[in-house]
């Protein structure tokens, strides 16, 4: 498929909610009408499967794939709620022994031949995991909180996909708290970006919905959710597909829960 496009979600730092997005973001492009497959390219750590509640329905792995012992559709696990998606899973950890850069751009490769979008969930850090799974990719989503330590460590992950060649490549600001970001308790957006230096993809404010849903293997996205992360990913999907949507301001999100307090407070009861 001449126009698919294959994008690395990446961090530095683990924790930060790569494989949140990853599943979020497939949901919310496979229901916007891209055919979409998420790569679980995290062998040591595999939890993507898990987070679309698709943990029972795995038969065969990458693994099999590049061994050969059975089909890239037999491996591929379609989500029954959503046509549009499939997941391919990680085989077992012992794979990154002998797994090679040139094995995962096999893998994309096989997969942008089926599909619009081939989502990479790359394991955290900067190791062999990394290495691989770059080497697969054409852009990448960085993604990162607004905690001094994990932009360092975004920072880094940032020089080696410039290394590599990725572009574009563009960030999603996680977990956002408009009001510690007012009393310059964390990291202001504008901080983020300028050290980084990236393009600001989305925003996504710190919402309880998203471990709720993760407990039960149901992404925000998959069910029309109104919680603010679920429109936050189903922003970041559209402004992929080029569409031209604002950023949030999280200082009028602010102001914007102050007002509905004191409308609140005002309100008679009689």
């Amino acid at each position: 498929m001449t126009n698919s496009r294959t994008i690395l979600i990446c961090s530095g730092k683990g924790g930060v909610g790569k494989t949140t997005l990853t599943a979020n973001l497939g949901i919310a492009l496979a229901g916007q009408g891209a055919r979409t497959v998420v790569l679980d390219a995290d062998f040591g750590l595999r939890n993507l499967d898990l987070l679309l509640g698709l943990e029972n329905r795995i038969v065969y792995t990458a693994q099999e794939v590049l061994a050969e012992t059975c089909r890239l559709d037999q491996a591929l696990v379609k989500h029954k709620q959503e046509p549009n998606l499939a997941l391919l899973p990680a085989g077992n950890p012992r794979m990154l022994e002998w797994l090679k850069p040139e094995d995962m751009q096999t893998i994309a490769g096989m997969l942008s031949e089926r599909f619009d979008y081939v989502l990479i969930d790359c394991p955290a850090g900067i190791e062999d995991g990394f290495k691989n799974a770059v080497a697969a990719a054409k852009e990448a989503i960085v993604i990162t909180t607004p905690e001094v330590s994990a932009v360092r460590d975004a920072d880094r992950v940032i020089g080696l996909l410039n290394t590599h060649g990725v572009s574009p490549v563009q960030l999603v600001l996680n977990r956002v708290r408009p009001k510690m970001m007012a009393n310059q308790d964390m990291l202001a957006v504008d901080d983020v970006t300028d050290i980084l230096a990236l393009p600001l993809l989305g925003l996504v404010l710190e919402d309880e919905q998203v471990i709720v849903s993760t407990n039960r293997g149901e992404p925000l996205t998959l069910n029309g959710s109104a919680s603010p992360a679920a429109k936050a990913y189903g922003n970041i999907a559209s402004r992929l597909q080029g569409e031209d949507i604002p950023l949030m301001d999280p200082a009028k999100e602010r102001r914007g829960i102050r007002a509905r307090v004191r409308r609140l407070m005002q309100t008679k009861i009689f």
